[in-house]
């Protein structure tokens, strides 16, 4: 791997921190410059015999977009050995690798189907969709004080630790029409040990986290270093609260309410 790549993979292995950001050196970073370390990561995971399951979103706001002068959302890959899928809604994560993790409370959709980059209604993006579940993303920041730029999170894989999935729902005709519905409107509730830490709604995600798996296929099609979103691939599309600091000892669950997908739980040991 070259000097960036080694760089963030031995933040991530020891586990340490990066004392300086990419965007912050002389020189600073590109976004493109950050998508070839992110693939230079893929093809070092491939060479271990670690298959893609599929994306994480970042900046699935728009209002971030023109602060931080981003023309789209940005994504790294997940693998499958970072993603586990819970056991009745209910899952355990060893936090003993990570450096500085936290929490965010994600829709997560599976592809089947590509995408026609632009599409802007819910329900059609959801004929593209396999099944939807809600899932926690586990990020680790090797960045002092967790501060950072869009390139800098996509230079060190999305921050991706860990995607723990709930219980998936199928999408069909049956109930297509209302998760389309559903998804902008729902709203949930973040809790840790039992008291409630914070809140989110679906519209947190691009208005609506179909619109925002449209965005990534749209996105993805037109960056150099991307591969084709595909069938088959989960996309965990984008906080819905503040990222939440989590430490061994700790249970976190999400309540839902107007969403036909059941909540999640899980306990860090």
């Amino acid at each position: 791997m070259t000097g960036i790549g080694e760089e963030i993979r031995q933040a991530f292995a020891v586990p340490t921190g990066i004392a300086t950001p990419f965007s912050a050196r002389e020189g600073g970073m590109s976004i493109d410059a950050a998508y070839a370390a992110e693939e230079e990561f893929r093809n070092w995971r491939a060479s271990e015999g670690r298959a893609l399951v599929g994306r994480k979103v970042g900046y699935a706001n728009k209002a971030m977009w023109r602060v931080l002068k981003l023309d789209t959302l940005v994504w790294a890959h997940m693998y499958d050995d970072t993603v586990q899928y819970a056991v009745e809604g209910r899952a355990e994560y060893n936090l003993s690798a990570c450096y500085s993790p936290r929490i965010e409370p994600e829709v997560v959709l599976r592809v089947k189907d590509a995408i026609a980059p632009g599409e802007s209604d819910a329900a059609t993006i959801l004929e593209a969709v396999e099944w939807i579940a809600f899932g926690f993303e586990i990020i680790d920041c090797p960045y002092p004080d967790w501060k950072f730029q869009p390139v800098d999170f996509v230079a060190a894989y999305g921050l991706h630790r860990r995607l723990i999935v709930g219980t998936p729902v199928p999408v069909d005709a049956s109930n297509r029409a209302l998760l389309a519905e559903e998804l902008p409107k729902f709203s949930l509730k973040l809790s840790k040990n039992g008291e409630q830490v914070d809140e989110g709604s679906g519209k947190n995600s691009l208005r609506s986290p179909a619109l925002c798996l449209a965005e990534l296929a749209t996105a993805s099609s037109k960056q150099s270093h991307a591969v084709p979103l595909s069938a088959g691939e989960l996309v965990s599309t984008g906080t819905l609260t503040n990222a939440q600091p989590i430490t061994p000892g700790e249970e976190w669950s999400v309540t839902l309410s107007g969403l036909s997908v059941p909540g999640l739980s899980a306990r860090f040991l």
